[in-house]
């Protein structure tokens, strides 16, 4: 997930997992999503502390995303990511434990790191090693604490900083446009796994960003 000469000119989708999924269905519906819409990265996002139920949809993930040369990064667990032999590790503390990880993961790892709506935090994260900063929600929630990334944050971050920046959360498709000429990904994941056909609600979404 860099951004370099040879990226497209719109935002590219970074793919986010429901928090629980059955691994009886999910890999195959994954495997359809990628199939007609272009990712570039997948983020496993599951909210169980079971290490062997991350492990599994790790390993069924996995095969899923490397057959199609795609990312696959997850959340927190940095310390699983070389024994699952996933790409690297989304942090969710913000800036706090960019360098340790980079350092433990190495340079060929993907380091990215949630900073909410934090414009220091954003840039702390990138000069201690992250790979890309995250900030969301980009929508309206009652969830959390009510703060929200504004579109001010990603134009000022556009202009004046090198890090690639993902938006997510509680996006659509008019968001999507409002943002798409200011951020370099769009972190996707309830917004297409809570409809009945992912797959076309990616595409539809993908279509926004253009």
């Amino acid at each position: 997930m860099t951004d370099d000469i040879n990226a497209p000119d719109h935002p590219q989708i970074y793919l986010i997992t429901p928090s629980d999924f059955e691994l009886s269905s999910f890999p195959d519906q994954l495997a359809a999503c990628l199939d007609t819409t272009e990712v570039a990265c997948v983020r496993l996002s599951l909210g169980t502390k079971d290490e062997d139920r991350i492990a599994r949809a790790a390993d069924a993930l996995r095969m899923v995303t490397h057959d199609r040369d795609v990312a696959l990064v997850m959340d927190t667990h940095m310390l699983l990511v070389e024994r699952l032999g996933l790409d690297g590790v989304h942090l969710t503390d913000a800036a706090r434990s960019v360098k340790k990880v980079r350092k433990d993961l190495g340079e060929d790892a993907i380091v990215g790191a949630f900073c909410h709506n934090s414009r220091h935090d954003g840039m702390t994260a990138g000069e201690l090693g992250a790979d890309y900063v995250s900030f969301g929600p980009i929508g309206q929630s009652p969830l959390g604490d009510g703060r929200q990334a504004e579109l001010e944050l990603f134009e000022w971050w556009s202009m004046m900083i090198e890090v690639p920046v993902v938006a997510e959360g509680v996006l659509d498709a008019d968001l999507i446009r409002q943002f798409a000429p200011h951020t370099d990904f769009f972190g996707l994941g309830d917004e297409v796994w809570s409809t009945d056909a992912p797959q076309d609600t990616l595409k539809a979404l993908a279509a926004a960003m253009i």
